[in-house]
């Protein structure tokens, strides 16, 4: 967009509401640009009788110096305008006086944007957010930093290039250049959405690209093991006591609703007995911080007997000795194969089984599951009743299929 000249105009002004004990009131300067203005201080003092309100400008051979930063001021203001509108393609009075300032002059590209988030969140790593949220920014930083170079052979971009057609182009590149799984490109575009939104708060931007964007929507498996699954897993014949250890922990996974990181460094002081004595894990979440009280079934106690003492019992007090999450994933592929399960296993879907089908599903109120999954807010738990009615619905259409003609009314 091409700006007039004449909706730009720079004002000096004496500020004589404010005078001094010396009788000196400040210069004052006003930016407007297309009829919108904003104030900022020259940083210079001058006698009412020494300036001229017509000429915007200080009188006499002493106020040469004055005169002089004035029309600096006027200069530098006129070159961050005809700046801004070839690099971003609008302007506004702000943005010219945080330029003047010395604010902003050095955030104006995606990359610098993107690099300067990344780091925020490196920093609120342990007090914000966990580790393990944090590596999805640089990562993201990473793709859009080599998209920057597949796309336009470049290192960086103004804001100004950035448009809904680049945001798609991104989206694109992810999925197929990249070759990002599809959930894992949807998350990636999101620290991107926020660098946007960022430099649309700043005017960097005079439209958010992202208005308009709509992702793709993601078809996937259950996130959940049906009973008859879990049963499968329950009972294959596996002669490897790794492989065996795997499975049991996935299954304690099942039955308890904690995370791998959570199992993995689950201790023997986070199992008390009550006083009619129930045994209860009572643990804080290493994701989120919230307190988890989970009453342990009969399944999941035989399985830490188990383990006592054997060389799978933890150190340091820890309960189980966990393998890495690398060799716990390759055995889970192994498993889901001996089991006939066509889809990859992994602790999101041993966790949402805790929610649908070993508590939902059993009548276990909302209330109660969202104390035991120790969520922040009981809306994150609806997703599991909304889950067990997509669940509810599928059985009973099974269930349609195979009692289908086998009953009649007699007439």
């Amino acid at each position: 967009m091409e700006y007039n000249r004449s909706t730009f105009s720079i004002l000096f002004y004496l500020n004589t509401s404010k005078k001094k004990k010396s009788g000196k009131s400040p210069v004052m300067g006003r930016i407007s640009v297309d009829g919108k203005s904003t104030a900022f201080s020259t940083g210079i003092d001058i006698l009412p009788s020494e300036w001229n309100a017509l000429k915007g400008l200080a009188t006499g051979k002493d106020n040469i110096s004055v005169n002089k930063q004035i029309g600096n001021c006027r200069t530098k203001l006129e070159e961050y305008y005809k700046t801004m509108v070839e690099n971003y393609g609008f302007v506004t009075a702000e943005l010219l006086k945080n330029a003047l300032r010395g604010i902003g002059t050095s955030q104006n590209t995606v990359m610098q944007e993107f690099a300067d988030l990344v780091e925020e969140k490196r920093k609120s790593v342990g007090i914000r957010i966990v580790a393990s949220s944090y590596c999805i920014y640089p990562a993201a930083y990473r793709h859009f930093k080599g998209f920057l170079r597949h796309k336009y052979n470049a290192d960086d971009i103004p804001f100004n290039m950035v448009n809904i057609a680049m945001v798609e182009e991104f989206a694109y590149y992810l999925k197929i250049d990249a070759r990002l799984a599809a959930r894992t490109a949807r998350s990636t575009m999101k620290p991107f959405r926020t660098v946007v939104r960022r430099a649309y708060n700043k005017g960097l931007l005079r439209n958010d690209p992202f208005f308009d964007y709509v992702p793709e929507k993601i078809l996937s498996n259950p996130r959940w093991l049906s009973h008859d699954e879990i049963d499968r897993l329950m009972k294959i014949r596996i002669s490897s006591p790794a492989l065996n250890f795997v499975r049991d922990m996935f299954l304690f996974s099942t039955f308890t609703g904690i995370s791998y990181i959570d199992l993995k460094n689950l201790r023997h002081t986070d199992i008390g007995k009550r006083e009619d004595g129930s045994l209860w894990i009572i643990l804080n979440r290493q994701k989120t911080g919230i307190s988890s009280y989970i009453p342990l079934l009969e399944f999941p106690k035989n399985i830490i007997d188990k383990y006592m003492g054997t060389k799978f019992s933890g150190d340091d007090g820890k309960v189980f000795k966990m393998r890495s999450s690398a060799s716990v994933n390759g055995h889970l592929k192994e498993l889901a194969k001996l089991a006939g399960i066509d889809r990859q296993l992994n602790y999101h879907q041993s966790r949402h089984s805790f929610g649908t089908e070993i508590c939902l599903s059993q009548g276990v109120p909302i209330e109660t599951l969202s104390k035991m999954m120790g969520h922040k807010s009981i809306k994150t738990t609806q997703i599991y009743a909304e889950v067990t009615r997509t669940k509810i619905n599928e059985d009973m259409t099974s269930l349609a299929e195979r009692i289908e003609g086998k009953y009649e009314l007699v007439e």
